[in-house]
């Protein structure tokens, strides 16, 4: 189906009878697609381009008047210089494998960057299976948008991937410094623990020593009671399960695990009965004692075990 070069028509069969299309109709449609369009012979000279192959040419430099037919394409590529040689080569070599039958067709992106912009474009090349002489339709399709956008993309996933990456190292370099405050607050509390020990009881023992009214003995024990607490596996049993008790709570819980009665608590702490009863209603709510026959004493001489 040469068009425009030998001034045949082609056939088009359907059930109503045979419809014939003239050259001029395969020129227009042939000068309608977005393509570059270029047709061959088997020498690969130019036979036919359409015009969008003719306003590419037109609008990168090339004389309106400029005729590409009896160019031959093959040459232009195989005898190319500079920094698209190895590429034009290869393309020469694509169009006659396709020639030859070696291969069906001939695909191939390249870019052909202007001082515009970058531009890509995709080369497709294919043997008319029409009988009579061979030709070959070479056509070359703006492909830039799509290459913009996997650039993009492409950008995109490296973007991801390097903020993954920081994301990773930032999960060890935490994991480190929690495992770190970890062993501080460890080391802290072992530290803590010895100074209670070792300067601040020995003065409770002696105190207790000393000729001290009941009241002032009463306080004093209570003051020695209350650090053995701190420092008791009571305590940390708390800290442990997430019970967070306030200081008079905590008072009262150490008091009711001694044995101590309400009345008994309260003289002790200068409060009302009534607080005291308070403080033990919020104890079982906060150490989830929901069994109202469960004792409390029992259940505080159990977490200091």
């Amino acid at each position: 189906m040469p068009i425009g070069t030998d001034g045949h028509t082609v056939k088009d069969s359907t059930c109503d009878g045979q419809l014939l299309f003239s050259n001029e109709l395969l020129q227009t449609i042939f000068n309608s697609l977005s393509a570059h369009i270029a047709i061959l012979d088997e020498s690969g000279t130019i036979l036919e381009t359409n015009a969008a192959w003719k306003n590419f040419s037109l609008a990168n430099g090339l004389p309106e008047d400029f005729d590409f037919r009896q160019m031959n394409y093959l040459n232009v590529c195989e005898t190319a210089s500079g920094e698209n040689v190895e590429e034009s080569r290869a393309v020469a070599q694509g169009i006659r494998a396709v020639m030859h039958g070696e291969i069906t067709e001939f695909l191939h992106d390249y870019p052909c960057h202007s001082p515009e912009g970058p531009r890509w474009f995709y080369m497709r090349v294919v043997l008319m299976h029409k009988n009579g002489p061979k030709r070959v339709i070479v056509s070359h399709e703006d492909i830039t948008q799509l290459k913009l956008t996997q650039e993009a993309l492409t950008e995109n996933q490296h973007h991801l991937n390097d903020k993954n990456q920081s994301l990773k190292e930032a999960n060890v370099a935490l994991k480190v410094l929690l495992h770190q405050r970890e062993q501080d607050k460890a080391d802290m509390e072992k530290k803590f623990l010895v100074n209670v020990k070792t300067l601040i009881m020995p003065y409770i023992d002696k105190l207790k020593q000393e000729r001290l009214n009941e009241r002032q003995s009463t306080l004093v024990n209570i003051v020695g009671d209350h650090l053995t607490d701190i420092i008791s596996p009571m305590v940390q049993n708390f800290s442990n399960a997430g019970v967070m008790l306030t200081p008079q709570e905590m008072q009262v819980a150490s008091l009711v695990k001694d044995g101590k009665t309400t009345a008994e608590i309260a003289e002790i702490l200068f409060v009302a009965e009534a607080t005291v009863s308070f403080h033990r209603k919020n104890l079982r709510n906060k150490l989830g004692i929901r069994n109202r026959q469960a004792n409390l004493r029992s259940f505080l001489l159990s977490m200091s075990q």
